[in-house]
């Protein structure tokens, strides 16, 4: 887990390092562009963090241009956060360079392989958190 989970990071980290930033603001960004985090607290609650922990994460993603903080729709007071097209643009990035490696894994091992995969990673996960996790997953 720990050799594969290094080699599925290596391609994002290397853009990051570049630009200046770490998981922690590609955690952000992948939440962020996938719709799952429109508030602070979506985000909080998704990443398991602490407020403080991701105030300067945000803070940087918000300063560089990367997310923005909208006007809500249905209420003016809340401030949903949105990724800029810059921010955008460097999840596509990160994005792809993970899902060419997934899709060359997958492709490699076969369906039934894939199958068991995802049957193992689900009984990884904390039985008690496991159906909302699955249903979190399923929207996506």
């Amino acid at each position: 887990m720990f050799f594969a989970y290094r080699a599925f990071t290596r391609d994002p980290d290397d853009i990051l390092r570049e630009q200046g930033y770490g998981r922690a603001h590609h955690r952000a960004l992948h939440f962020i562009a996938a719709g799952r985090a429109r508030t602070v607290t979506e985000l909080i609650d998704i990443l398991g963090v602490t407020k403080q922990s991701l105030n300067r994460v945000l803070r940087d993603l918000l300063d560089n241009g990367l997310v923005e903080r909208r006007v809500g729709e249905s209420d003016r007071r809340q401030r949903p956060l949105a990724l800029t097209e810059k921010g955008a643009e460097l999840e596509r990035s990160l994005a792809e360079a993970q899902r060419m490696r997934v899709r060359r894994a997958f492709r490699e091992a076969g369906p039934d392989a894939v199958a068991g995969f995802r049957l193992v990673l689900e009984r990884m996960l904390d039985e008690d958190a496991r159906d909302q996790l699955l249903k979190f997953v399923a929207r996506s």
